[in-house]
């Protein structure tokens, strides 16, 4: 019986150092809040067939409400046409990266989001969203930080206004 609380004792004082040499986690969720949101149909150009492509797209600064700095945080956008339940396009990447931390009352560079997926289609861009067989979509935002499940952060429609193209990143 000494032995199993021994050994009990050793791998309860093992956990208990593992988790604080990993550092206490933060809950991003709590921690993080949305700026600056704007959303829209961003102009992807022009595709095969000659069709012009609109894509649901959002953008957003994040600020560290927290006393803490934050680091490894993930964010995933997920699109999806109003009235269904299927995803229908996804961004995925780093709201904060490891190799720079956010401080305290610190705020993200601005985050754009876009699908991959959208309508295409061969009217000018503007009639693309005044068409009546168009579906509006909406965006889910999720965070995760670290090892954690993702966690919803907010959802907004995406507006139907043209978001033209200009020299940033995906």
């Amino acid at each position: 019986m000494t032995r199993l609380r021994a050994a009990a004792f050793s791998l309860v004082t093992f956990a208990a150092l593992f988790s604080i040499s990993c550092g206490a986690s933060v809950d991003a969720v709590a921690s993080l809040e949305p700026l600056d949101v704007v959303t829209g149909w961003y102009d992807d150009g022009i595709v095969e067939g000659g069709k012009n492509k609109l894509v649901p797209s959002v953008s957003m600064k994040l600020r560290n409400k927290s006393g803490k700095e934050l680091s490894s945080i993930q964010i995933n956008a997920i699109f999806r046409r109003v009235g269904e339940q299927e995803m229908w396009g996804e961004y995925f990447g780093w709201a904060v990266p490891r190799q720079k931390p956010l401080p305290a009352g610190a705020e993200t560079d601005t985050l754009v989001m876009r699908s991959t997926l959208g309508y295409t289609g061969d009217q000018p861009r503007m009639q693309m969203l005044q068409n009546s067989q168009f579906v509006d979509a909406k965006v889910e935002i999720y965070l995760k930080q670290g090892s954690k499940v993702l966690a919803k952060l907010a959802e907004y429609p995406i507006e139907r206004q043209l978001i033209q193209r200009q020299s940033t990143t995906r």
